[in-house]
């Protein structure tokens, strides 16, 4: 008889090399907590504001249980609804363990990336995710169609039910996780270890990671439009862009973009910057960059960055153009600081702007969208309250309440990707930016919070004075084109579209863009060649409802882009020489683009 052949045996995986650089990983940590301790990180007081700080929401869960507990009955059936389904996915998996394949109870929406790992397939991990689906569902829906709350409440409630939800699916923690299991098997441990150590370099920066930052650099690869700062004031330097092309139209585009981040989202790489695609549609383009505002800016308020921001910029670029008027662009909240400037010059029979361009904008903050959960009183005042001591907003503290919102693409994802896999994150420039988070100064934030988020006063006419003027928004007569994204959790589209249309002026075009906030605004044309995966839909605001509008859009493959730059080219002036230098004996070249301020 023919002898066996023997198999190979693997060789043992010795863990003593892994442990013992843990556990050097693990000192460090500890004596680094233990520093931070002594100086006072873990204080009576930071422990009282925080808990001061969690007031709103437990109140919201109180109120909440309160209403339920009213309706016994009610709580009693959907508490059975659970008890069902369990029962019924307990006998789905028995059957799996049998070699059948039931029909599934729980499956995840068709945007959830969490559950895609083949190990989720497995009986006992299928068994897992579908409970886990099915009851946080489950809780989600319980609050949803509580009654005898209000729906701010409610609201409130669904929204930190759905970051407990988050934080506790199975896919966050090792034991549970499949993908994790797998992959530290196939690395013999060395994805644990690559994951502990980006834990420690990510508890030393005080933040997640969730980009590779260290393959992007502003003026090298980021913001790299060619250009020059030609006037600078304590809270703005205007940059004008070399033009590319040797005739360009008149009238000059200047675009104000959000001073809660750096303006390069309008100037990421080339491929994908809007300022060097408008250059080459044949635009003179100037860019607002904001102050990064440090303790002394505490008292800046919002007319402030009106005057000295908005229409000093304005003043410049007609001074270096020698034109009587720009087309101006408003992005987030430099839109709805363009809103009230057109109002006040409204008023004043100003006519400097000749069209003004919206991206994202609310003027209406009446359903603002998942940030209404963080505006209320008590959370209002404890902000003030926080940056009465800085004299300003911690640019850190706006950019986890934005992560928050998405927080299983802009936390969890990371968390699994960076600690469960021992992975480094995709260098991706979008991300990059937003990492770059900006301060704000105590005052402006303070009014724009409770002005606007809180009391709501732009959105009805006399409400509300900037520089002395009420405002009344409807007045507005001037050619406008809006953008907004269907998927924007911030600025939602529906209550961007509905204070616009009611404008008076006569040329309203409006764009959805088939994305997110930001995404939705860089949106480039897609390269040839290459498969065409956005669309927007465009029409004339003309309808009073949102939705109603929608139905009758059209929609259009690939970029708004062409579609804005065809809007605006009649409106902009005839074709004139390029200039070869920029600025002009008043405002003479300071340094080239970017600029000193956005690398503050």
């Amino acid at each position: 008889m023919a002898q066996a052949t023997p198999t190979a045996v693997p060789p043992a995986f010795d863990a003593t090399p892994i442990v013992a650089e843990a556990t050097h990983l693990a000192q460090q940590f500890m004596a680094q907590a233990a520093k931070q301790f002594s100086a006072g990180s873990n204080s009576l007081e930071k422990s009282l504001q925080q808990a001061q700080s969690l007031q709103p929401i437990v109140q919201a869960f109180t109120d909440t249980a309160q209403a339920m507990a009213k309706n016994p009955e009610g709580l009693l059936n959907h508490q059975l609804q659970l008890h069902q389904t369990q029962l019924a996915l307990g006998a789905n998996f028995l059957s799996s363990m049998l070699g059948k394949t039931p029909a599934p109870l729980g499956i995840p929406a068709a945007d959830d990336r969490r559950f895609v790992h083949p190990g989720w397939n497995t009986p006992l991990f299928d068994l897992l995710k579908q409970s886990y689906l099915l009851t946080s569902q489950w809780l989600l829906d319980g609050i949803s169609q509580t009654d005898g709350v209000d729906d701010a409440t409610r609201n409130k409630t669904l929204f930190y039910a759905r970051q407990f939800v988050d934080a506790i699916s199975p896919t966050n923690s090792f034991l549970t996780n499949p993908e994790a299991q797998a992959t530290a098997l196939a690395t013999q441990g060395q994805s644990l270890l690559a994951g502990f150590k980006n834990l420690m370099t990510d508890l030393q920066r005080g933040k997640l990671a969730m980009t590779d930052a260290t393959q992007f650099k502003v003026g090298e690869n980021l913001a790299t439009t060619p250009g020059q700062v030609v006037f600078r004031n304590r809270l703005i330097e205007l940059i004008h862009y070399q033009p590319t092309t040797p005739k360009v139209h008149a009238k000059p585009l200047l675009i104000c973009p959000p001073w809660i981040n750096r303006f390069y989202i309008l100037d990421l790489r080339p491929e994908n910057s809007f300022v060097q695609y408008m250059l080459k549609q044949g635009f003179q383009v100037f860019m607002v960059s904001w102050k990064n505002p440090d303790s002394s800016y505490r008292d800046v308020g919002f007319d402030d960055y009106l005057t000295e921001g908005l229409f000093a910029a304005l003043e410049a670029t007609l001074s270096i153009t020698k034109q009587p008027q720009v087309n101006a662009v408003g992005y987030c909240i430099g839109g709805t600081m363009l809103s009230t400037a057109l109002a006040v010059m409204e008023e004043k029979k100003d006519t400097r702007i000749a069209s003004a361009t919206f991206f994202t904008t609310l003027t209406d903050f009446k359903q603002a969208g998942e940030l209404g959960v963080f505006i209320d009183e008590q959370q209002v005042t404890a902000v003030e309250q926080s940056m009465a001591k800085t004299g300003y907003l911690d640019g850190k503290q706006m950019a986890t309440t934005f992560s928050l919102l998405r927080a299983n693409d802009l936390i969890w994802n990371f968390v699994v990707n960076n600690y469960l896999l021992g992975k480094q994150p995709f260098p991706f420039d979008i991300l990059a930016w937003n990492d770059d988070s900006t301060r704000m100064p105590a005052a402006m934030h303070s009014w724009y919070l409770r002005n606007l988020y809180l009391k709501n006063c732009l959105a009805e006419a006399g409400r509300l004075s900037v520089l002395g003027v009420p405002m009344n928004l409807r007045t507005i007569k001037l050619p406008m084109y809006m953008v907004s994204a269907i998927n924007d959790h911030i600025t939602p589209w529906a209550s961007c579209y509905a204070p616009y249309a009611k404008m008076a002026s006569a040329n309203k075009r409006f764009v959805l863009s088939k994305a997110g906030h930001v995404a939705g605004v860089v949106n480039p044309p897609t390269p040839a060649g290459k498969p065409v995966k956005r669309s927007f839909w465009v029409g004339e605001a003309n309808q009073p409802n949102p939705n109603t509008w929608l139905t009758a859009a059209k929609e259009t493959q690939d970029s708004w882009w062409p579609d804005y730059a065809a809007w605006l080219a009649p409106l902009s002036g005839e074709q004139v020489a390029a200039p070869t230098k920029l600025g002009n004996t008043t405002h003479t070249p300071l340094c080239p683009a970017p600029g000193t301020y956005v690398l503050e």
